[in-house]
């Protein structure tokens, strides 16, 4: 069953980013679940940002489960990627997904590596580049899979990274790489801009897709840009994709505004 997720940011500094809501984990908790949410994904600080046992609490007392937990404040506050020239820089962003992992792995949850993974910098060579980031991935991968969860890995756009920006060259990389323990994350925001035909690419990809992004073309809640979804919906459930589909959209023109018009597309496109 395809399940529905809104996101949640806690990271003051990335207010300009695409989540729904903000700030206050209970409040947005209670209305993702007044509004029929089965789950939400977290973007925090850091590991420690949030006590488990009091999180496991809230998810309980609203029926939520943690869909995923990002990994983007190791960029935005850090500064660290896994293709960084800098070995020292490498190893610190390493660590920093490896703590998120294990913070995600106390509510099965999986961890995403999406701007984490960096560019290729200048006066460094692609192939190095996307060495370091296969070497990141097999290490990180072993490590969710130590503790029973996956690691989602995510191509991003063109205008966001020069790594890998379509969800087909990301199953090539992980093949040619042996990175067996990765998925992909589909983000229908990134693959509006870069994939010839969404729902094909969803289909030559079965198998490897563990979560989805869900946004329209403008990045807006769905249903508020151009993006044709029913090909896209109708190819998810064609490959049994049984994960969730997140909101990772921006809370235009509210949060409030933003999570209703979300839940309203998923039953639009998925409960039919």
């Amino acid at each position: 069953m395809i399940k529905s997720c809104a996101t949640i940011a806690l990271v003051p500094s990335i207010k300009s980013g695409p989540w729904i809501y903000w700030d206050h984990l209970e409040q947005s908790m209670a209305h993702a679940s007044s509004l029929g949410f089965d789950a939400v994904e977290l973007f925090t600080a850091s590991a420690d940002a949030l006590e488990v046992e009091a999180t496991q609490l809230l998810l309980e007392k609203y029926q939520l489960q943690i869909a995923a937990v990002g990994t983007g404040a190791g960029k935005v506050i850090h500064g660290w990627t896994l293709t960084d020239s800098d070995e020292t820089v490498r190893k610190k962003a390493i660590e920093f997904i490896e703590k998120m992992i294990s913070f995600g792995a106390a509510f099965q949850a999986p961890a995403i590596i999406g701007s984490m993974q960096g560019n290729v910098m200048s006066g460094v060579n692609r192939e190095q580049a996307l060495g370091w980031l296969a070497e990141g991935l097999r290490h990180l991968g072993k490590h969710a899979a130590s503790l029973g969860v996956q690691l989602i890995y995510e191509p991003l756009n063109r205008y966001e990274t020069n790594l890998i920006n379509t969800i087909e060259e990301g199953v090539l990389f992980l093949k040619t790489n042996q990175i067996k323990q990765v998925g992909l994350l589909a983000d229908l925001f990134h693959m509006n801009i870069e994939e010839v035909d969404m729902a094909a690419s969803i289909r030559a990809c079965a198998g490897f897709i563990m979560h989805v992004h869900f946004a329209d073309s403008n990045r807006r809640p769905v249903g508020n840009g151009h993006t044709h979804f029913i090909e896209v919906a109708k190819a998810l459930k064609e490959i049994n994709y049984q994960g969730y589909v997140s909101a990772e959209a921006f809370p235009w023109p509210n949060s409030t505004e933003a999570a209703a018009q979300t839940i309203l597309s998923f039953k639009k496109y998925f409960k039919i």
